[in-house]
């Protein structure tokens, strides 16, 4: 597989003679996510008033210190930390989950709700491939966005400046500046 979209997980050559050897971009993915799997463990059992400490771990987490005026309210969840980058006045409810090893970007006064889910990451659909590759996609989300609770924003998706994502919304397709999105989103659209 030549498209740079993809990650080697599992080296084809050893998986041939059944043996399993990871590819050296996810073996260095995979210690990263280790490492923040730790962090956030720490992060979600501290003191609700422990602002020294959630600000301490964010900043291992996110490796800078958390942006002027944005706020994230454990537990909060992601699996690399160094590619969410977080503008001003963001504020991160309860719950949410940032897969953001393709990189996901909160512009400035950024809402999002409890239990808002962003992937960036995911596998080939062709099922030879699937447990080989994993594939990816930057989320890009514009100044003074609203996510709403439980809505699960995809890879690959923009969001322009002052939309507004409705609650337990499925977000595969870019949306609009200045517009609401809401609804499910599961329509067949490849059979294999």
């Amino acid at each position: 597989m030549t498209d740079d979209r993809f990650m080697l997980i599992h080296d084809p050559e050893f998986q041939a003679r059944d043996e399993r050897v990871l590819g050296a971009e996810f073996k260095a993915m995979s210690e990263r996510v280790l490492r923040v799997t730790e962090l956030t463990s720490r992060l979600n059992v501290l003191p609700f008033d422990d602002e020294a400490g959630k600000a301490e771990l964010l900043e291992q987490i996110l490796g800078r210190p958390l942006p002027a005026g944005s706020t994230v309210y454990p537990p909060f969840y992601t699996d690399h930390g160094l590619r969410l980058d977080m503008a001003e006045r963001v504020f991160v409810n309860q719950g949410c989950t940032f897969l953001d090893y393709a990189g996901i970007r909160l512009g400035e006064g950024v809402m999002v709700g409890p239990k808002a889910t962003f992937i960036t990451m995911g596998h080939p659909v062709d099922p030879d491939e699937r447990r080989r590759f994993l594939t990816g996609a930057p989320i890009d989300v514009a100044e003074n966005v609203w996510i709403g609770a439980g809505a699960m924003i995809l890879p690959g998706v923009s969001i322009g400046r002052d939309a507004v994502v409705a609650a337990g919304a499925v977000v595969a397709d870019d949306v609009p500046a200045a517009s609401l999105v809401a609804g499910p989103k599961a329509t067949v659209r490849r059979r294999w």
